[in-house]
């Protein structure tokens, strides 16, 4: 397996092990809770979401900061471990007293924390693309959900390399739903699963699993699999002679794949996301090059991590409006009709679900890993549950999460 250099991964991991507590000011504070892996199983995908906070807090507080105030960031590292995020989320929110809570890389970690959010009625920022349907007025999402992202990559798939599709998911709730989605969109537009497999995250080893891809043809291989046990996937799905297109909505922008491999291990991804490091804009070009100036060791700058960045801004911008931290005020803030110009282009917060209005992007990694962009989709809403579910958080609190 190809991985970067020692050097790097050493400097960049001494990097997210420093001082939990990350405070820009002697003054009184506005506490931000972050808990993201640091160490363990998603820490190459949540280490830089650590990074991207004290960014966006450093350019907020260098301006003057929220209110006269400056931001703090207290950070302890869960570790990839549920429980730990528990732990540190209740000693957040009951002994650091911090104003809003941003937790979480996988929707295993969101869902552990999010029943304590709910309980101690704390604002809370889930950071990352997922499997869609929380509807939670405490719970604010930046990452895209399935109809922004599944939907478009399934849709462009079908239409270039044909109907069959074959499914490998992380064995968890992502997967699960994200496979379910799947399902849906597949029908929506004349798709067929001819297999279906899901695979715990302690797996890395994969030769059974590419044997049944390889008898059952697919015309593409829809991919759910996360986490760093699972990205040994692809150098083994070369090195048996497995040439068949991916899709997917995470590999890449999350897990830079095509950086960590050689050309052309990742040649044939095909996903739908709305930011990737290579979006060749100006705002993200400055971006890129204001964040690898304070985290040059950064290995890669991923969708999870811009939204973190997103996500400081939009609380600051609603802390703002609200011209207080009170829970509920920020929250209705919020619901106010927020826009921010993000790296990845405008976003709108919708009211009704708390989830961002985006463009998504088709990318493609090529034979040499460059990254393609053939189409973009401007401006998709995260609607499902408010067409579907009836979803609208201002006029009804809910607490769950829906399924398709």
């Amino acid at each position: 397996m190809y991985l970067p250099t020692k050097p790097i991964l050493t400097v960049f991991v001494g990097l997210l092990l420093l001082s939990t507590v990350v405070s820009w000011a002697d003054q009184d504070t506005i506490k931000i809770g972050l808990l993201e892996d640091r160490s363990g199983n998603f820490a190459l995908h949540a280490g830089p979401k650590y990074l991207a906070a004290q960014l966006a807090v450093k350019e907020i507080n260098d301006k003057g900061g929220v209110l006269g105030k400056q931001l703090e960031i207290i950070a302890p590292d869960p570790q990839s471990d549920n429980r730990r995020f528990q732990e540190l989320a209740r000693r957040l929110i009951l002994k650091d007293k911090v104003n809003v809570l941003f937790a979480g890389f996988a929707s295993a970690e969101r869902e552990a924390v999010r029943p304590i959010i709910d309980q101690y009625k704390m604002l809370y920022f889930y950071n990352n693309q997922y499997e869609g349907g929380v509807a939670d007025k405490y719970t604010f999402c930046t990452g895209p959900v399935p109809e922004q992202q599944i939907d478009p990559v399934i849709k462009y798939c079908i239409e270039k390399f044909g109907p069959k599709m074959y499914i490998l998911a992380a064995d968890y709730n992502f997967g699960q739903l994200s496979a379910k989605w799947t399902h849906v969109i597949a029908k929506k537009y004349g798709g067929e699963i001819i297999g279906e497999e899901f695979i715990p995250l302690s797996v890395s080893q994969f030769a059974s699993t590419i044997e049944r891809v390889q008898a059952a043809k697919p015309d593409f291989l829809v991919m759910y699999i996360t986490g760093d046990n699972h990205a040994a996937f692809y150098p083994q799905a070369q090195a048996a002679g497995l040439k068949i297109p991916f899709a997917s909505s995470i590999n890449v922008a999350q897990g830079y794949e095509h950086k960590r491999f050689p050309p052309p291990t990742l040649s044939g991804m095909h996903i739908g996301v709305h930011y990737v490091e290579e979006l060749p804009t100006e705002a993200n070009l400055d971006f890129v090059k204001r964040f690898r100036e304070m985290f040059p060791e950064v290995p890669y700058i991923g969708e999870q991590t811009e939204n973190t960045y997103v996500g400081v801004y939009l609380y600051a911008k609603a802390v703002e409006i609200a011209q207080t931290t009170e829970i509920d005020k920020v929250i209705e803030a919020l619901e106010s009709g927020i826009e921010f110009d993000a790296p990845e282009g405008k976003v709108f917060l919708d009211p009704k679900t708390h989830h961002l209005v985006r463009d998504i992007r088709i990318v493609v990694v090529d034979d040499d890993h460059n990254l393609n962009f053939p189409e973009t989709y401007p401006q998709i809403w995260p609607d499902w549950m408010s067409k579907e579910k009836g979803v609208d958080l201002t006029q009804k609190p809910e607490f769950v999460q829906y399924e398709p």
